[in-house]
Formats: C-alpha cells, structure tokens, sequence
C-alpha cells in the first residue's frame, strides 16, 4: 500500500498577508484592561492591584474565618445544570417584573456602605449604571451618597433603600420618610445586624472611616496614587445620612445599630412606608413564613449579609428551595451573598428566586474602573446569563424549572445522618 503525504510548497506571500491582521492599539488604559477583564474574578484582580489593602480588604472580606462567604460561593460551584437538547432559543428574554415594576435583568445592586471608600465615583456609579442596563440600584443607610442625590443620577429608574434600624429610632423613621418623598419604590428592612460582626481583616488593617495617613498606608499608597489623589480631590468621605463619621467599621455600627431591634420595630416601618417593603437577612424558613403571614412584607432576601455578620450562618442558596416550597409562588424571595457569575443567578431563578443581589461583583468592577468597571460587571453577568440559558435550552427566565439544575452538597447535618443510622437500626 502506497502510504501518501502531504505534499509541502513554499509559502504564499499573499496567504501570509491574509493572515495578519494587527488592531490599532488601545490608547485608553483603562478601557484597555476592562475589555481584558472576562469574568468577574477578573475584575477582582485589577481591583486590588489599583484599590488600597484596607479598602480592598473592606470590600472582598467577611466575618471571622470568612466560613459562611466561602461555603455561599463553594455552593454556588457546586450544582449540575440539566440542559435540553434539541431546543433552540434563537432568541433571549432575560427580563422580569420584581415588586410591581420592570428589570431588564434578573438581579439589580445591593446595598454597600462606604461605597465611596472603594472608588470616588461610588453610588453615582452604580445608580447610574444600573439606570443605563434598566435594574434596580439599592442605596444604604450607610451609603456615602444621599437619597436625592441617588434619585437623582437615577431618576426614571428603579431605586430601593435598605434600612438600618437605629438607636435613636427617629433617624431611621427620618430616611424612611425621605426615601419615600424622593421615589424610591422599595424598601429592604435589614434586621441581620444588632450588633456589628468580626471583621478581622478591618482590625488588622486598622481600616478607620475615613481612612487613615499612617507609615503602612503611606508605604500601601505608593503604587497607588491615582486612589489617593481621587480620595483628596474630592468631597470628604463621609456618610450621606447620617452625621456619625469616625472610627473604625465595628465602631460606627455598633454606636449606630440596636440589639433590641424587634417585630415591632418591623410593624412601625410598615406603617410609616407606603411602598413596597421586603425584609433582608432572612436565614430560616420558619422567619420566612411568619414574616409572610403575619407582617404584611412583601417578601424576604435570604441572606448572611455576604458572610460579614454570623460567621457559619446558613448558605441562601441552599436554603431558597425550602424557603420557595415553605411560603409558596405569591411570595416574593430574593437571594444573595456569594454571586461571581450569570450561571449563579440562573441557578438561583431555576430553584425559585424571583430575583437576586450582587454587592461584592459590583463593587470590584467599581474599583477596577469606576462607572466603566461597574457597566462592565453588568456586561459580563448579562452574557453569562445568557450564554448559559441559551446552553441550557430556554429562551425566558419563566422557562427555568428545578430540574434545571441539581445542587450537590459537601456538608449533610449531622442530625439527619443520626436519624437516618436510627431509623436503620430500628428496622
């Protein structure tokens, strides 16, 4: 058998010149390294190469040995999607209606304090970004921004205001009403914050607000000084709603916040705000289903407020299928804490959430390039959502079913492996 082979030439220049093809290059360096940033752990990476140690440790740390904010994200690593075959979805529709209004994707900005800290543009970054890509901006108690200020950079869009019940209740009555009078359609009551949690990174740091002038910021800012020549070019970084500035994080929440903070406290907001009203920080299905049939809310955000509070509280993703069965379809039930990428929040909406919340993506595309860096978070979440609805064979988010996605599990409560060795045993 004659054995052939590819016969050889020499090169063609005209194939070689079809070959090159050079792009102008890309003056603008920071357009240049947000278009380099793929994912929203890239973002991540150029925000802490441009953003100082304690602001960046701010932002990307948690509670205590930050347990409960690695096993959210590890949860969210941890599903199988199901997808169909033979099912097209030439076309996408990735909107939804959330509390009586429109949001051109399912998830809008969470609340962030000190948001101004990460990088100056802060809140009028994310209000305006999320005016542009049409989701809701939700603006803290300790935002860095005010309420009218927020309306307006946002003014047609939708806006919700989290709320931080105070000692002096008449500072909290007071933003409720301001809130109200300016628009904001929403509001997130967040009741999983009596006291301040651990946030060791903040203690080693010596993070302050505002930030300190010491030998190791000093010696931090050295590479950094675009962050510093912003931060003093610019207004005083204080709080928008609140006239306590001073101190480190743990300080200010725990002068700021009551532990005595109760149902009643919930009941009196309800009465004072005419919106729609959804209670943040939820971690159990029975608090699910009593705020739903006795209080009046119009729904829950399960959430450890990104692992900073309880460290080894509950993981919201796993709890949402529980949550969703417990309270039924006519309940509104949100989630957070651990969202890196588009397929977390299709997971989320196939396994019951109407919507979620991203605060941590959100604020490292703040920091790696200010409005620009936050358009691109919501650049790259959206094509994750859609590449992945499109994978998994469904043109709408009314499509996404449970069997969608499968969630495995590295933790199983030692109770149930007991009562299951039980029920053996006795059999």
């Amino acid at each position: 058998m004659t054995q052939r082979t590819v016969q050889r030439q020499l090169p063609n220049p005209a194939e070689i010149f079809e070959l090159m093809k050079f792009k102008a290059p890309e003056l603008d360096g920071a357009k240049r390294r947000l278009e380099g940033a793929l994912t929203i752990s890239d973002l991540r990476t150029i925000a802490k190469r441009r953003t100082p140690k304690a602001a960046f440790d701010y932002t990307d740390g948690a509670a205590e040995g930050e347990l409960s904010l690695a096993r959210a994200r590890q949860a969210f690593e941890d599903i199988e999607f199901h997808p169909g075959v033979l099912a097209p979805a030439p076309e996408l529709d990735t909107s939804t209606t959330i509390l009586g209004g429109p949001s051109a994707l399912p998830f809008g900005i969470a609340p962030t304090g000190f948001t101004r800290l990460m990088q100056t543009e802060g809140e009028f970054a994310g209000a305006g970004a999320a005016a542009a890509a049409g989701i809701p901006f939700t603006l803290s108690t300790l935002g860095t921004t005010s309420i009218e200020d927020v309306k307006k950079t946002n003014p047609d869009g939708r806006n919700w205001f989290q709320l931080y019940v105070m000692r002096d209740r008449e500072i909290s009555y007071g933003l409720t009403r301001r809130a109200a009078e300016a628009g904001f359609d929403t509001l997130m009551f967040t009741v999983d914050t009596p006291v301040a949690g651990a946030r060791l990174r903040d203690k080693r740091n010596g993070f302050s607000i505002p930030p300190q002038l010491t030998l190791g910021t000093i010696v931090n800012a050295i590479p950094r000084p675009w962050w510093w020549i912003d931060f003093l070019t610019t207004p005083k970084l204080e709080f928008a709603s609140l006239s306590t500035t001073g101190g480190t994080v743990g300080e200010l929440l725990d002068a700021a916040m009551d532990p005595t903070i109760s149902y009643d406290d919930l009941d009196v907001i309800r009465g004072i705000w005419p919106g729609k009203l959804i209670v943040k920080g939820v971690q159990t299905v029975e608090d699910a289903v009593r705020l739903k049939d006795t209080h009046g809310v119009d729904g829950v955000v399960l959430s450890n407020h990104g692992g900073r509070q309880l460290d080894r509280a509950p993981i919201p993703f796993h709890l949402l299928p529980r949550v969703r069965r417990a309270v039924g379809d006519d309940f509104t039930v949100m989630v957070d804490t651990g969202i890196m990428n588009g397929a977390d929040i299709v997971a989320a909406v196939a396994l019951g959430a109407d919507f979620t919340l991203i605060g941590r993506a959100y604020l490292y595309g703040l920091m790696a390039g200010g409005r620009r860096g936050v358009d691109r978070t919501i650049a790259i979440l959206r094509s994750e959502i859609e590449r992945t609805m499109r994978l998994l064979g469904v043109s709408s988010l009314a499509e996404l079913e449970p069997r969608h996605v499968t969630q495995l599990t590295r933790m199983v409560p030692v109770a149930a492996t007991l009562s299951t060795a039980a029920e053996a045993a006795a059999g």
